[in-house]
């Protein structure tokens, strides 16, 4: 069973390697969102989403929540909704954690029809960080380590 070191090297060389494209091709990633008509279609997921997190977030969890090891999987500017991320997600799960998904955006994910610039200046990464607190400390509080990963805006 990999360690909590072996999960957070892994989610490093993501963000590692995501940190290294160029400008272009970040400009690309936004020009593709996710394909969410595969979402329950194509990819089974092995989690389900809850309502009632603590500080009032909805979330995909996947993993046995007995697990003593959590990881909390911020999204990218597609939501938690996305059919891939929530894939990653069961996959970590499989490894023997517990992961949750926040859904940080509140159901407002960017898409064609926003401007960026004032997308991002409405879901500030720092308000994410402290919305996440009451989960952290939930996670903690029933003993669970807790690691954090996060993909584009959800990396911040």
């Amino acid at each position: 069973m990999p360690s909590s070191a072996q999960v957070l090297l892994c989610l490093a060389a993501v963000l590692a390697a995501a940190a290294a494209t160029t400008a272009e091709a970040h400009s690309q990633c936004l020009d593709n969102p996710p394909d969410r008509s595969i979402h329950g279609r194509q990819l089974a997921e092995a989690g389900e989403v809850v309502h009632d997190l603590p500080g009032g977030l909805r979330a995909y969890v996947s993993g046995a929540a007995s697990s003593s090891r959590a990881v909390v999987l911020a999204s990218d500017v597609f939501g938690y909704e996305a059919p891939l991320l929530r894939q990653i997600a069961d996959k970590v799960a499989k490894a023997g954690y517990f992961v949750v998904v926040p859904d940080f955006l509140k159901g407002d994910y960017l898409d064609d029809k926003k401007n960026f610039t004032e997308w991002l200046e409405a879901h500030s990464p720092v308000k994410a960080a402290e919305d996440a607190k009451p989960l952290f400390a939930a996670l903690k509080k029933e003993g669970k380590s807790v690691a954090v990963g996060g993909y584009c805006w959800g990396g911040m």
